[in-house]
């Protein structure tokens, strides 16, 4: 007597459609509340007196100078003011510059700032990273620096951005807004280009609210942007430039020398849970897990993995919107390229293909330190209810 072939099991009902979520509690997104320690060491700031930049700023950018391997560190107000200090520093009004069209906005609008015009690049589709093949095909005569972003944490293919720059005469500049400790060929990334920047923005891996930071390892730049951070100003009332008033304060920088006392130690766990991320979607048709640069050790900042939207009946919105009705929030890094930002209108000459894709397909799982294995289980739960129920 032939025996029946077994069918699959009935997928559950979705939540979205009155079924029972996989978390009832939803799963944190982030974690961004401070500990004791961090509070303590505002707290003892107050107390002096002592606000303003002074030695708890230099005991950051100390310490986190040595730890990315780093020459000099600059702390600054925040990551936007980073990176204009930077650019200011290394390339002038007029000059092409080749920044990624997967980016945040950040990476780019501070090249318009200083007056200089940005040269889109697309992605590549794997590593979600600056693309340097393309960026070759778009270098002209008036090319003179490349901004590349450490994508959520995931360092970009700095060999091949360095033998470019190297190849053409370019100066270098790394966004690492978003990786903070993350490595290249077992190195820190402020070994590496002309600056790199950094920032302490809230939710990121090193916070401290709002703040940043600008590495180098020439004397000349860290000269100039230590210029640039406070008017100008040689001595008091002695100004040799225009500058600005972009110090960081010791409050915030109290708080993220606690928090870098902790920094090794989340890190490693964020590693731990991308890993086990990882291995769940491996095993989940249609979801992709975010490609790290062969040579890079990435901190994950964010775990952005991608819907294979042509293998489901639903957009990545749609997908996005029952992950969260079973209690797993996510978010979109980023809605649309930056090609396609109104402020850019202008100065677009094409989209990159791949950068479009990207912003139908990406969305960020929930990514922290205080992550639990059961947590982590039931993320990967309901990615794979929300999956099977709208698999095409």
């Amino acid at each position: 007597m032939p025996t029946a072939t077994p069918h699959a099991p009935a997928p559950s009902k979705l939540a979205v459609q009155g079924g029972t979520p996989v978390c009832p509690t939803p799963v944190p997104f982030m974690a961004t509340g401070l500990a004791e320690a961090d509070i303590a060491a505002a707290t003892a700031v107050l107390r002096s007196g002592m606000l303003r930049a002074a030695k708890k700023c230099e005991e950051l950018e100390q310490r986190l100078g040595r730890m990315s391997e780093a020459r000099h560190a600059l702390t600054c107000a925040n990551g936007t003011c980073a990176l204009q200090l930077a650019y200011e520093a290394l390339f002038e009004p007029g000059d092409e510059v080749l920044v990624p069209a997967w980016s945040y906005i950040a990476t780019v609008s501070m090249v318009v700032a200083r007056g200089a015009r940005p040269v889109f690049v697309d992605a590549d589709p794997n590593t979600m990273q600056l693309d340097a093949a393309d960026a070759a095909r778009r270098i002209t005569p008036r090319t003179r620096a490349i901004a590349a972003t450490h994508l959520y944490g995931c360092p970009v293919d700095v060999d091949a951005v360095q033998r470019l720059a190297d190849r053409h005469g370019l100066k270098v500049i790394y966004d690492a807004a978003q990786a903070h400790l993350a490595t290249w060929r077992g190195r820190g990334l402020g070994a590496f280009g002309d600056a790199v920047t950094y920032s302490f923005y809230a939710t990121k891996n090193l916070a401290t609210g709002e703040g940043g930071m600008v590495t180098c390892n020439d004397d000349t730049v860290a000269r100039t942007i230590r210029l640039l951070r406070s008017h100008g100003e040689t001595e008091k009332y002695t100004h040799e430039r225009v500058g600005y008033n972009y110090r960081l304060n010791d409050i915030a920088a109290a708080i993220g020398c606690s928090r870098l006392d902790r920094l090794e130690a989340e890190t490693a766990r964020r590693r731990a849970t991308a890993a086990c991320y990882d291995a769940g979607l491996a095993r989940i048709k249609g979801l992709l897990a975010p490609a790290a640069t062969p040579g890079s050790e990435p901190v994950y900042h964010l775990y952005v993995a991608r819907l294979e939207t042509e293998k489901f009946r639903c957009t990545r919105d749609e997908f996005c919107a029952a992950l969260a009705a079973e209690g797993v929030p996510t978010a979109i890094h980023y809605p649309r390229s930056l090609t396609r930002q109104p402020a850019f209108a202008r100065l677009v000459t094409d989209h990159p293909p791949v950068a479009d894709r990207l912003s139908t397909m990406v969305f960020a799982l929930p990514m922290h330190h205080a992550l639990s294995g059961q947590q982590v289980d039931s993320v990967l739960e309901a990615l794979a209810k929300v999956a099977q129920a709208y698999r095409a």
